[in-house]
């Protein structure tokens, strides 16, 4: 199943942010999140469509899994590939790793690179005065 970005506001009885996503996938598969979700589900009044509600946000887009425990979950698999890779490497190029992989994750595009050396600037000759050029012989 596919989730996306839709709104996010905060709850008024604890004030931490909740994150709504909008739910697509196979008759199948939002039949089994209709079930999985209980008395937990919810549909958006205007298209129709199922939502997924959490307290941590995944991005533009995501996916969602059902657990064995009939738990709807985010498939953070993307995620901890990303974190696994940027740590395996370490410093500047984890770095650079984990700031490419989350930028693409979160749907943000390509990242700024604030340490990116500037290009080097190209030469330009400086024209020459008349006196400083040689004339050419045909004496040879």
């Amino acid at each position: 199943m596919n989730v996306s970005f839709q709104r996010s506001y905060k709850s008024k009885n604890t004030g931490t942010p909740v994150f709504v996503y909008s739910v697509t996938g196979t008759a199948t598969e939002l039949t089994a999140y209709e079930q999985a979700q209980g008395e937990y589900y919810r549909e958006d009044t205007k298209t129709g469509k199922p939502l997924w509600f959490t307290t941590r946000c995944i991005g533009d887009n995501g996916k969602l899994i059902i657990t064995s425990n009939d738990k709807v979950v985010a498939d953070m698999s993307e995620f901890d590939k990303a974190s696994s890779i940027a740590a395996q490497y370490g410093g500047n190029l984890g770095q650079m790793l984990a700031s490419q992989a989350a930028s693409a994750l979160l749907g943000l595009g390509k990242p700024a690179v604030a340490d990116a050396p500037a290009p080097a600037p190209e030469a330009v000759a400086a024209p020459l005065a008349p006196e400083d050029v040689e004339e050419s012989s045909d004496e040879d």
